[in-house]
């Protein structure tokens, strides 16, 4: 699935044999955020919730993905939201930019899908946002989470503690 592992792989080993002068730079060097991508993906897949699934469209381009989660609990059971994830070259000092396709009703994503969620901001009041140290499994877990119970819990929460 993971096709430009393959490419990291022969490029490392055009690395020690500096093979062909003549082969462009531009087809041996991958980005930072690419190496990182291989490694945050394989990691992705084999720890994803069962509710969740990843779809590439092109496996060539990991920074470009889908997030489809479907709720197996609350409000949302039963159905099915679609994500769009982009991962930017400055990764993974900045977050990546995910937008919900789904028209939902949620307090925490608007009807253009853009999502509230404090690990997806650069900067947050609460000090919880984006870090290096963050991967794209956090991401995925924390947009997974806006859809259990427990969310729900606390919404509920909230709503009765401020709304007098």
């Amino acid at each position: 699935m993971l096709t430009l592992a393959s490419k990291l792989k022969r490029d490392d080993g055009l690395k020690g044999s500096r093979a062909s002068a003549t082969a462009s730079d531009s087809t041996r060097r991958v980005s930072v955020r690419d190496r990182l991508l291989v490694k945050e993906v394989a990691e992705l897949e084999a720890n994803l919730p069962c509710t969740c699934k990843v779809h590439f469209p092109d496996p060539n381009k990991l920074h470009c993905f889908q997030l489809t989660v479907t709720p197996d609990e609350g409000y949302y059971q039963g159905g099915k939201f679609q994500f769009e994830t982009e991962v930017p070259d400055a990764y993974n000092m900045v977050p990546p930019k995910v937008k919900c396709l789904t028209r939902i009703w949620h307090p925490n994503i608007t009807e253009t899908g853009e999502i509230c969620l404090s690990l997806l901001r650069e900067h947050s009041i609460d000090g919880t946002g984006w870090a290096p140290t963050r991967t794209l499994k956090d991401v995925v877990w924390g947009l997974n989470s806006l859809f259990t119970e427990d969310f729900r819990n606390k919404v509920e929460d909230y709503i009765k503690r401020y709304a007098r």
